[in-house]
């Protein structure tokens, strides 16, 4: 082969992908797209079919695996922490306000990565703080869109309600004030990965005296646009990869 490895067994699995690429394929098919042997592609798809590379379809044709959607998910989240910063950097200068990214991990929510203000009185969050899924305009986001079994979970210790979420559903962005730290308001809105799941939250936050109790009025539409842009972000890189 032109573009050996010099690992023989690696070589070959990475043909039976490629050639999977094309769409469904019989083991016939992928003999044939490979020039590999019969009993090799058929024991190469079936190693690599333990794994989730491969899956079947309905009419038993090898196809490519769900392991490769999540790995490709994961090469996609760190383009979104690549991202972020300047896009958070962008949220601060816009809004005046302290911006941060947050994941959910478990039932907590960590800031990925933030864009403190540079003075003044601001709500700074260092990059890795673990905060609560039950307080907060980024957990409500994270919690909205997730399935109803898993919103009826969270909502048994949160301080927001289910109506709180289907307005946070509806509108598209959340607010909090007070709710996960007195004086404290914050506005967030989802990033979704080309699949369209939530994947993590864009938010800015601050005092209330800046912030006001209607912080969304202020922060909603540059919060919103923050997020897409990440959004956007992720879909132009799964459509490259």
């Amino acid at each position: 082969m032109d573009n050996s490895s010099g690992v023989g067994v690696l070589d070959k699995a990475a043909l039976v992908l490629t050639a999977l690429e094309q769409g469904p394929t019989t083991l016939a098919g992928l003999v044939t797209a490979t020039g590999l042997a019969r009993p090799t592609a058929h024991r190469l798809a079936v190693a690599l079919e333990h794994h989730r590379l491969v899956s079947r379809d309905l009419q038993g044709r090898f196809v490519l695996g769900p392991r490769l959607t999540e790995l490709a998910s994961a090469a996609g989240e760190d383009r979104l922490l690549a991202t972020a910063g300047p896009v958070l950097a962008r949220l601060r200068d816009i809004t005046g306000e302290s911006a941060q990214l947050f994941r959910r991990q478990g039932d907590m929510r960590v800031c990925a990565a933030a864009a403190e203000r540079p003075a003044g009185l601001r709500d700074t969050i260092p990059v890795g703080s673990q905060l609560t899924m039950s307080a907060g305009s980024a957990a409500q986001v994270l919690l909205a869109w997730e399935d109803p079994e898993r919103i009826q979970r969270g909502l048994l210790s949160s301080s927001f309600s289910a109506v709180a979420l289907a307005t946070v559903r509806r509108r598209g962005w959340a607010q909090s004030v007070a709710e996960r730290e007195a004086g404290v308001a914050s506005v967030s809105a989802p990033v979704r990965s080309p699949s369209g799941k939530v994947i993590a939250a864009v938010s800015v936050s601050g005092p209330i005296e800046r912030l006001s109790r209607q912080p969304g009025r202020l922060h909603a539409p540059a919060v919103m646009a923050a997020a897409e842009r990440l959004s956007d972000v992720l879909r132009r890189s799964g459509a490259e990869g």
